[in-house]
């Protein structure tokens, strides 16, 4: 659902809003989706290409979470979902347990619906100042924004702790007539749980901070910072803030298990399925449960992204994103939805598209993707786990592999550890 748009690289997540409204009126019924997809399904008279089948590892080890899908708090489609424990710095008692957190493997960091919290575990996380005020952050996705303080808060995800208190974001503390004129408002204020669709995000991407460089130095944070300096809590204007100070991915912040995560979610049929399961895996080759074996590794961009990829015969970034509910790309043969699922592809009968994913390695492999019409998948009121939902994007540059890719695989992240001379970032299936 979200990829964050960071400086100058906007990576796409579309949600078709007038669909979500009218799944978000839906009761889910029926219980897990972990039938798996057909080796191949007609479908509206074509062809779908084979489901992967792998399936999600028990989440019973300390390093290990459970994924939900399913209606959530307020019915937006393949949204996953995990649960996070937040405390006060410093405090083993002042803490709390948010349930329906987005997993978001596009974007870094964690961000919470500050409604969300009791008092006073919200008024004990100390707002972080910058340049002689409050610093909050205007978090842009290609779909709205989200505004807030940044706060400081340890972290608690299954067995992992942060080894301190790390930087997030508080969603729609401040008041909407602090949000700045300039640098901020891309789209709708998404303030609340029914603006989010969740209760927060969890970005747990490839990078270790939410902007990095481009932030921190005064000379590019002058234009794309994501931060603002507020004093007094209002009149906020752009900032540079030291990388310290940045929305942090608490996974880079964990004592071990901090070099990435696996995202293992269970097949499920091609007409969808009311449920799904999976297990989030910390760490990468640290444990029994989470060697990276078989699969295919392509070395990233900082964020994640795969740009020398093909798409019919033009170069696109390629990206793999837990946080999207679809596939998004341009593709002109594909017909669009009209009305209530408006952004969606309709095509008169399924088809199979492919993409070529080209890592900086050099690795290179072609990734099949089953396009089912979405008119088609909703008649379904009660399904929420959909593999073969596709849309349009904006622009014909970029190919958002979303939620449906990760159905019956294990996706792997490596996190950026480049700059302490470690491993660069990756991503692997």
């Amino acid at each position: 659902m979200r990829t964050l748009h960071i400086g100058v690289n906007l990576k796409g997540w579309l949600q078709a809003a007038l669909a979500v409204t009218l799944l978000a009126t839906l009761a889910a019924c029926g219980g897990g989706g972990d039938s798996g997809g057909n080796s191949s399904t007609t479908l509206n008279g074509g062809s779908l290409p084979p489901s992967p089948t792998q399936q999600p590892i028990a989440p019973n080890a300390s390093n290990t979470v459970p994924i939900t899908v399913g209606r959530g708090v307020s019915g937006v489609i393949n949204i996953p979902a995990v649960s996070v424990t937040i405390c006060a710095p410093g405090s083993t008692t002042n803490c709390q347990t948010i349930d329906n957190i987005q997993l978001d493997t596009g974007s870094f960091g964690l961000r919470v619906v500050g409604s969300t919290l009791n008092a006073s575990l919200l008024g004990a996380l100390p707002v972080s100042a910058v340049s002689g005020g409050q610093l909050a952050e205007c978090a842009t996705f290609a779909d709205g924004y989200t505004w807030g303080t940044v706060r400081t808060a340890t972290v608690t995800i299954g067995g992992e702790t942060t080894t301190a208190a790390i930087p997030l974001q508080i969603i729609g503390d401040k008041d909407a007539s602090t949000v700045p004129s300039r640098g901020c408002g891309n789209g709708s204020a998404e303030s609340t749980v029914g603006d989010l669709g969740a209760n927060g995000i969890l970005g747990v991407g490839t990078a270790p901070v939410d902007c990095g460089t481009t932030c921190s130095d005064p000379s590019t944070a002058a234009t794309y910072s994501n931060y603002f300096a507020c004093p007094g809590g209002t009149s906020c204007t752009r900032t540079a803030v030291p990388i310290v100070q940045q929305v942090a991915n608490p996974v880079a912040n964990f004592a071990a298990d901090n070099n990435g995560v696996i995202v293992q979610m269970p097949p499920v049929p091609d007409a969808g399925a009311p449920s799904a399961n999976g297990t989030l895996v910390f760490g990468i080759g640290t444990q029994a449960n989470n060697a990276l074996a078989g699969a295919q590794v392509f070395t990233t961009d900082a964020y994640g992204d795969m740009n020398n990829s093909v798409f019919n015969g033009t170069t696109v970034q390629a990206f793999l994103d837990s946080g999207s509910n679809g596939y998004f790309f341009t593709d002109s043969s594909l017909a669009q939805c009209a009305n209530n699922f408006s952004g969606f592809y309709c095509p008169s009968s399924a088809q199979t598209r492919s993409i070529t994913l080209v890592g900086l390695n050099k690795t290179t492999a072609s990734a099949s993707i089953g396009i089912v019409s979405a008119a088609t998948l909703f008649g379904n009121t009660s399904n929420f786990a959909f593999n073969n939902l596709a849309g349009q994007i904006g622009g014909s540059t970029s190919f958002d592999l979303g939620l449906p890719f990760f159905y019956g695989r294990h996706v792997y992240y490596g996190i950026d550890k480049s700059a302490s001379g470690g491993q660069s970032p990756y991503v692997a299936f």
